[in-house]
């Protein structure tokens, strides 16, 4: 039995732990293209951001298992993201450690107020609820536009789908959340 194209991917980590094949490679499909398009922003050696990708997605395989999900109100996507981050990190680390990358001078920080922290915190609560309310293929939409800052296009070759329908769902998703957030 084929499962419905709208299966959210926290559905598909869970049935990836289970040893489900076919839902590691629906979690690919989905993913890879923005996850590519997100590491190529950062970093430009397409030989990392292969072994990236490739580092990231058997880490999902074998660790699938621990992806709490709902549990934690994350979502899978993040959760693919933050392993992504991870092993992009090791792998500038590295490539510091073989003088490969030179060094970049490190600029000064100034940490936030305790007030901007905790604001921060419960505007970025708010607007995870409320992206929780729109339907996935709104999200996915919100997620390249906004997010991964591509454009109406890309987003429409990425998602697969028309650029007036990428252009549709940004619409009444905004609107959406414009109404959950007031």
């Amino acid at each position: 039995m084929r499962r419905s194209q709208d299966e959210d991917e926290g559905e598909l980590v869970r049935r990836i732990a289970a040893g489900d094949r076919r839902a590691f490679d629906e979690l690919y499909r989905r993913t890879s293209p923005w996850l590519l398009a997100r590491l190529r922003r950062r970093c430009a050696d397409d030989d990392v951001v292969a072994d990236v990708m490739q580092e990231t997605y058997l880490a999902v395989w074998r660790a699938a298992g621990s992806f709490a999900g709902a549990a934690v109100a994350g979502s899978a996507v993040g959760w693919l993201w933050t392993i992504a981050a991870h092993r992009l990190v090791d792998a500038f680390r590295r490539r510091a450690r073989l003088n490969d990358l030179p060094a970049v001078p490190l600029a000064e920080t100034v940490a936030p107020a305790a007030e901007d922290e905790v604001l921060a915190g419960r505007v970025g609560q708010e607007l995870e609820q409320a992206l929780l309310v729109l339907p996935p293929e709104a999200r996915q939409v919100l997620r390249a536009m906004v997010l991964d800052g591509l454009s109406v296009r890309e987003t429409s070759v990425l998602l697969g789908v028309p650029e007036n329908t990428v252009k549709t769902r940004a619409r009444r998703a905004r609107i959406a959340l414009r109404e959950a957030l007031s």
